[in-house]
C-alpha cells in the first residue's frame, strides 16, 4: 500500500513536471520574427534600459528583470490573455522572466531562443540605437524657464508610460496654455538626476521655472 502511494505521488509529480515543461515555448529567430508581426503583438524586452538603447525589436516594451520592483510594476500593464513575446541578450534572463510570468497567470509566453544576439546574428534589424545626444540640464532649465510646462519623464518602451498617453493628451486639451516637454527616461539621465525623477513615469508641472506639483505612476487624471 505504501509502495502504491509512493508510486502514485511520483507519477503525479512527473505529470506536473511534463505539463509545466510543455508550457515553456522557445522558438528560433524566424518563428519569433513572423509572430511579432501580428497586430498589437506584445513584445517584451527584459534587459536593462542601457542595453535597450543599444538596439531593440520593433515596438518592444521594456522592464529590467534584475530590478524586481520595476519588473513587477510594469508587468501589470501587459495583457495576460494575449501572447507575450519575450527576449533578453542571450536567453538567460528571458527564461527566468518567462517562468515568472507563467507562474503569475500569463497564458502564453514565447521566448526568443538565443535572445537578441541570435536576432542580430541572423542579420535582422533593430531599432532605437541611442545615437542622439542626451538633453543637457541647461537646456532643460531654459525650456521650463517661462510659462507653464508639463514635464513628462517617461519612455516609449515603458508600459505604464504608454498607459498615460491619453491622460496627458486630455490634460493638455483642458489646459491649452501648458506646453509639454518630454524627458527620455532611458537617455536623459542627467536631467532625471537634476529633477530627482526616480521612477517612470514622473510628471512635473513647472511655472516660470519653479516646480508647482509632481505625480508619479499611473493615474486617471493629472
Amino acid at each position: 500500500m505504501i509502495y502504491k502511494c509512493y508510486t502514485y505521488v511520483a507519477l503525479l509529480g512527473l505529470l506536473i513536471s511534463v505539463v509545466s515543461g510543455a508550457s515553456a515555448q522557445q522558438v528560433d529567430v524566424s518563428v519569433f520574427q513572423q509572430s511579432i508581426q501580428k497586430k498589437d503583438a506584445q513584445v517584451f524586452d527584459v534587459r536593462t534600459a542601457g542595453e535597450f538603447n543599444t538596439g531593440h525589436l520593433h515596438n518592444a516594451l521594456q522592464a529590467d528583470y534584475t530590478k524586481k520592483g520595476e519588473f513587477i510594476e510594469r508587468v501589470q500593464y501587459l495583457d495576460k490573455e494575449q501572447a507575450i513575446y519575450i527576449y533578453c541578450l542571450s536567453g538567460g534572463r528571458s527564461t527566468a522572466a518567462a517562468k515568472w510570468l507563467r507562474e503569475n497567470g500569463f497564458r502564453e509566453v514565447i521566448e526568443l531562443k538565443g535572445g537578441i544576439n541570435a536576432w542580430k546574428q541572423a542579420g535582422l534589424p533593430v531599432e532605437g540605437v541611442a545615437d542622439v545626444q542626451q538633453m543637457s540640464v541647461d537646456t532643460f532649465h531654459m525650456a521650463v524657464a517661462s510659462g507653464d510646462v508639463l514635464v513628462d519623464v517617461g519612455a516609449e518602451w515603458c508600459p505604464p508610460c504608454r498607459k498615460m498617453e491619453p491622460v496627458i493628451q486630455a490634460y493638455l486639451k483642458e489646459n491649452k496654455k501648458v506646453r509639454l516637454l518630454k524627458v527620455d527616461g532611458g537617455r536623459d539621465r542627467e536631467v532625471m538626476q537634476a529633477v530627482n525623477a526616480t521612477s517612470l513615469p514622473t510628471f512635473i508641472l513647472y511655472r516660470d521655472g519653479r516646480e508647482v506639483w509632481r505625480k508619479q505612476g499611473v493615474s486617471d487624471k493629472l
